[in-house]
């Protein structure tokens, strides 16, 4: 007696088969290229992961994948960290992705790659769109954190260099979660006042994850419009971030940029000492000279005027002669000219057209004419017809006493056949 056979049902096996995996693989990291990227509306990514002998399912939801820094795409060697989970309506097992990291490049250095490239085809880094500083800027805006050394700094500069100037302060977070976000609205709030005459947005030194909400796209679009010209000041001299290409000018550090946006008072008061001294030379000059001076302005300005008339007259002839030129009469004038010169070309080509049409009527006529079977009756033949229209061609087709008529070039002959021979086509009448 055999024993019974042990039957599982699709679904029982797929629940026994999703057990033992996703007890087996409840944590795994599996490194491959991406390939076949699809990423929805709704925020879920959907991506396969191979090398040479195999390839996994894997996705990567949405709020997994606010996560990842850099942009996932096809051809891409990374290492997936997640569980493998079975999906019983397709009978498939997949990789659900919890952590995603691109393979032999961190993954901030590949998102700053990215943007940088993709904001650079946007012209977003295009030196042709920098500003120039205000030489004397009457207020200053600052994006940074107010309880920062970086704060600190600028005001110790500006102050020693020149402490009247009016400082509007736009706080914000500047690392960790939404400072980037912070960043931008504290550029548009000080772009909101209207008039801020310069922006300066940084912090001080740190790691690159530190600083990486000045790599952040949000940032880089809100300093694109930013109305004010803006100074990036992030990190030290060796720090460079995304928000440094897109600035009007880019600061080492916060202390430099204080130093670029205000000049040192004392050198404005030199400045304003020296062009008094040369006022003061200048109003003690020699009256002669000043004589001199304004004798050699008045004969240029003499041959400046004349050379002005001269140019306005010429300007004045050109003008009338275009003004006549364009003036009703003369467009009336021309425009009957050119209407005569037309009707006369269209006469000649009537003309022309009928006697071309005459002498090809003439032609077909002729052709016509010695094509008729009329032309033939002229030369001395005849047409012979029978009673009910047929043509006679040969004599066998009449006989003796059949009546036939006989079409001559002028009326006809109504006639009777007497006799045939069969040895003559022609029929005896």
């Amino acid at each position: 007696m055999t024993a019974e056979r042990a039957v599982l049902t699709v679904s029982a096996l797929t629940i026994e088969l999703r057990a033992v995996l996703e007890e087996r693989f409840p944590a795994v990291w599996v490194e491959g290229e991406i390939s076949n990227f699809r990423l929805y509306g709704s925020g879920h990514a959907y991506f396969t992961l191979k090398d040479a002998e195999a390839q996994l399912r894997c996705v990567l939801f949405r709020n997994r994948g606010r996560r990842i820094k850099f942009e996932p795409a096809d051809g891409l060697h990374v290492m997936a960290f997640g569980s493998v989970e079975v999906y019983a309506q397709r009978g498939e097992y997949q990789l659900v992705v919890e952590l995603l990291e691109p393979k032999g490049l961190g993954a901030l250095q590949l998102a700053f790659e990215q943007l940088k490239a993709r904001l650079t085809l946007e012209g977003l880094f295009d030196p042709a769109r920098k500003r120039e500083l205000p030489r004397f800027p009457r207020k200053i805006g600052m994006v940074t954190s107010p309880s920062g050394a970086a704060i600190r700094d600028m005001l110790r500069v500006i102050g020693r260099r020149f402490g009247e100037l009016h400082i509007v302060i736009a706080p914000a977070k500047v690392q960790g979660e939404g400072a980037a976000e912070e960043i931008a609205q504290g550029l548009r709030d000080l772009n909101a006042l209207g008039d801020v005459d310069v922006i300066i947005v940084g912090r001080g030194g740190g790691s690159l994850e530190d600083l990486w909400a000045f790599n952040e796209e949000v940032v880089a679009r809100a300093i694109c419009a930013s109305k004010a010209p803006v100074i990036s000041a992030v990190g030290h001299e060796v720090d460079f971030t995304i928000a440094d290409f897109v600035a009007d000018l880019r600061a080492p550090t916060p202390s430099a940029a204080a130093e670029l946006v205000v000049r040192e008072k004392q050198a404005v008061v030199d400045a304003l000492d020296d062009l008094a001294r040369r006022l003061q030379r200048a109003a003690h000059r020699p009256l002669s000279d000043l004589e001199r001076r304004v004798d050699e302005l008045g004969l240029r300005l003499r041959r400046g005027m004349h050379a002005d008339w001269r140019r306005a007259a010429h300007r004045v002839e050109l003008a009338t002669a275009a003004l006549r030129a364009s003036s009703p009469v003369a467009r009336v004038s021309n425009g009957r000219h050119r209407l005569e010169r037309l009707e006369a070309q269209l006469r000649n080509e009537i003309r022309h057209a009928l006697d071309q049409a005459r002498h090809h009527l003439g032609e077909a006529a002729g052709r016509l004419d010695s094509l008729s079977p009329l032309a033939v009756l002229g030369r001395g033949y005849s047409l012979t017809r029978t009673p009910d229209g047929r043509i006679v061609r040969s004599a066998r087709q009449v006989g003796a006493g059949d009546d036939v008529r006989v079409l001559l070039h002028e009326g006809s002959l109504e006639c009777r056949v007497s006799a045939t021979k069969e040895h003559d086509d022609r029929p005896q009448v």
